[in-house]
């Protein structure tokens, strides 16, 4: 099994189509949240990051930069590929990319992903909040 991690900026390559997928079907079919209120203007200056297993592509991420520093975003692994560490693999490939730029990290978790996002070094700061339709808290990566 071979796993590849690759990233690029905004709409570039055939990628993005993949990701749009991943999202589509993660988000909109599973979690039932609005394709508006998740495909939004921000993934054209977003980072994003594609998993693949075997060529074949399972998950996805994105960050961007915002006033309060890098933020972590748009998760998503198709059901069958979940449990299989693969977040962890992308959430870490993310963190080496922008951890040297000496910002904060941090993200708005899905309250049932709190302690995946907590083993990786985020911290949760805050009162628990609804987006998209999901409660979510706000989680601060402490290096």
């Amino acid at each position: 099994m071979i796993i590849e991690i690759d990233s690029f900026l905004g709409e570039a390559g055939s990628e993005y189509k993949m990701v749009l997928d991943i999202r589509n079907k993660v988000f909109v079919e599973e979690q039932n949240v609005s394709a508006f209120e998740e495909f939004d203007a921000f993934d054209l200056t977003s980072f994003h990051f594609i998993v693949k297993i075997d060529g074949v592509a399972c998950g996805t991420a994105r960050y961007r930069e915002t006033s309060e520093g890098f933020k972590f975003e748009r998760f998503a692994l198709l059901r069958e590929h979940r449990g299989l560490g693969l977040g962890y693999l992308l959430i870490k490939h993310m963190l080496n990319e922008v951890k040297l730029a000496k910002k904060i990290i941090y993200l708005h978790a899905q309250v049932h992903l709190k302690t995946f996002y907590g083993n990786v070094g985020f911290v949760a700061v805050g009162e628990e909040f609804v987006e998209a339709g999901i409660v979510h808290v706000k989680m601060i990566y402490k290096k």
